[in-house]
């Protein structure tokens, strides 16, 4: 489900408003930049329905140029099931994962995930797809993001449940619970299922 043209339209203006105000020395092209960031977020809140002042407090905070955010997602296979958790925000279950840190290498990321959330220690092994969020039957979203969904070994620890999620547990691929489509799809387990029986196949890619 690709994103309304509206949000496309809004997130471009968010960026090159940020890039604007990052670089511009002028100020009345600053004074131009923060005019069409509010236009930006007026746009999101009208089709959105979300407050304005909760969009503008989330466009004031981006600063610098504009790149996409990065989501890391472990995929974690036990006697051909994987590992899912159940998202309290939701209820929906996805694989375990959330924002690369600042300073934070994505197999750092991804394996502090999976503890933080089901309980379980993880060795990253190996990325398995570099997807952009908007081409996977996502639903919008207001940032753009890049999804890295990395194999990893299963070392140790018991399931357990976090501020965020519980029910982690392991899944046949026949039994996928239905999913919090946010964060994963079922087409993106059932690729990833793919990768777990033909081990040698490439990283899939956008």
């Amino acid at each position: 489900m690709p994103n309304p043209k509206w949000l496309e339209w809004a997130q471009n203006l968010q960026a090159l408003v940020q890039s604007g105000l990052t670089y511009s020395p002028n100020p009345f092209d600053l004074q131009r930049y923060e005019a069409i960031r509010e236009i930006a977020a007026e746009m999101v809140s009208t089709y959105s329905q979300v407050d304005l002042p909760i969009i503008r407090d989330l466009f004031d905070a981006q600063a610098g140029y504009t790149t996409p955010k990065v989501d890391s997602r472990g995929v974690v296979f036990k006697d051909d099931r994987i590992l899912l958790v159940r998202e309290l925000a939701d209820g929906g279950f996805t694989l375990p994962g959330g924002w690369v840190d600042v300073n934070e290498p994505p197999s750092s990321a991804v394996e502090r995930e999976v503890w933080e959330e089901t309980g379980y220690l993880v060795k990253a092994r190996k990325i398995l797809a570099v997807y952009d969020r908007n081409k996977h039957g996502h639903p919008a979203y207001i940032f753009h993001i890049y999804k890295l969904f990395i194999l990893c070994d299963l070392v140790g620890g018991q399931a357990t449940s976090s501020i965020e999620t519980a029910e982690a547990d392991f899944f046949p691929e026949d039994q996928i619970p239905p999913l919090s489509i946010q964060r994963t799809t079922a087409e993106e387990i059932a690729r990833f299922f793919e990768h777990h029986r033909c081990p040698d196949l490439p990283t899939d890619f956008d």
